[in-house]
């Protein structure tokens, strides 16, 4: 009886493009910190239109990416799989057993100009684990560490958001940032002091048992008036990464939208967290 068990892992598509190389190495750490192997998946679609082996030159664009981890000398096993598909359907399938899922924010073939595209966005909803777009490699700045944003909402799976957030803090000896909105109706000023106060004695809630379980986790809350893509336009520079939930559909699609991050003057990379898709 042949044994199909895949053994979970960090997966990043790959497609030959500067961004998946990005994307790649963005990912190493995770790999290691899960102590995971980091397996590098390539789709060969074959078009109508196309008479070569779309396989070969994946398997190559694969090849290289694997050689450019590894020469890093980090201690993360890379496996590379060459699989026939769209690559959407491709890697939606290879998230079954993944703890996260990277992708470069402007792929060589699936992405057009400097714009996330469409293909983040059908994975951010369709896949089975966190999915992270990555738009640059500096995680660790030790001076000036930049930050990780977790944008919250009302909504209950906003606990394994933050869950998820902090890990990812901690990973990177970086301080937490935890954003809470709040909308006016009235007088601006009577309702900014009044919204702010609730919204940062809500997240200070949120926040106390992550501060009692790590005392040395530089976090704090956020009162936003507007949406976390106004927060990162005001902070983008001082922004690694941000952290949102699946279901948060609006400001998921607001950050990988051909509006969002790519007009932004940053790097910043996004991971969309599914709460019932965690392995």
């Amino acid at each position: 009886m042949t044994d199909d068990f895949t053994p979970p892992s960090v997966v990043v598509g790959v497609d030959g493009s500067r961004a998946a190389v990005r994307a790649a190495l963005w990912a190493v750490e995770e790999a290691i910190s899960r102590e995971m192997p980091l397996r590098l998946v390539a789709a060969a679609e074959h078009a109508a239109d196309q008479s070569a082996d779309p396989s070969s030159s994946a398997a190559a664009a694969a090849r290289s990416v694997a050689d450019t981890v590894r020469a890093t000398g980090r201690p993360v096993r890379v496996d590379v799989d060459v699989l026939a598909g769209p690559p959407v359907d491709v890697l939606v399938e290879a998230s079954r057993t993944a703890a996260m899922l990277c992708v470069g924010a402007v792929g060589l073939h699936h992405f057009e100009h400097d714009r996330v595209g469409s293909t983040a966005l059908a994975l951010a909803v369709s896949a089975h684990c966190p999915v992270a777009v990555v738009r640059g490699t500096d995680r660790r700045a030790p001076d000036h560490p930049r930050w990780v944003v977790a944008g919250l909402d009302q909504s209950p799976d906003s606990a394994a958001v933050l869950q998820f957030a902090v890990a990812e803090a901690r990973l990177r000896d970086a301080p937490l940032r935890v954003l809470g909105s709040w909308q006016s109706h009235g007088d601006a000023a009577t309702e900014a002091t009044e919204g702010n106060r609730l919204v940062h004695a809500q997240l200070d809630r949120r926040l106390s048992q992550w501060r009692h379980r790590y005392p040395d986790l530089d976090a704090q809350p956020v009162a936003v008036h507007g949406t976390v893509l106004d927060y990162l336009a005001e902070n983008a520079k001082s922004v690694q990464l941000v952290v949102v939930g699946s279901r948060n559909t609006g400001v998921v699609g607001e950050l990988l939208g051909p509006s969002g991050l790519a007009t932004l003057d940053g790097d910043c990379s996004v991971v969309v967290v599914d709460p019932q898709r965690l392995l």
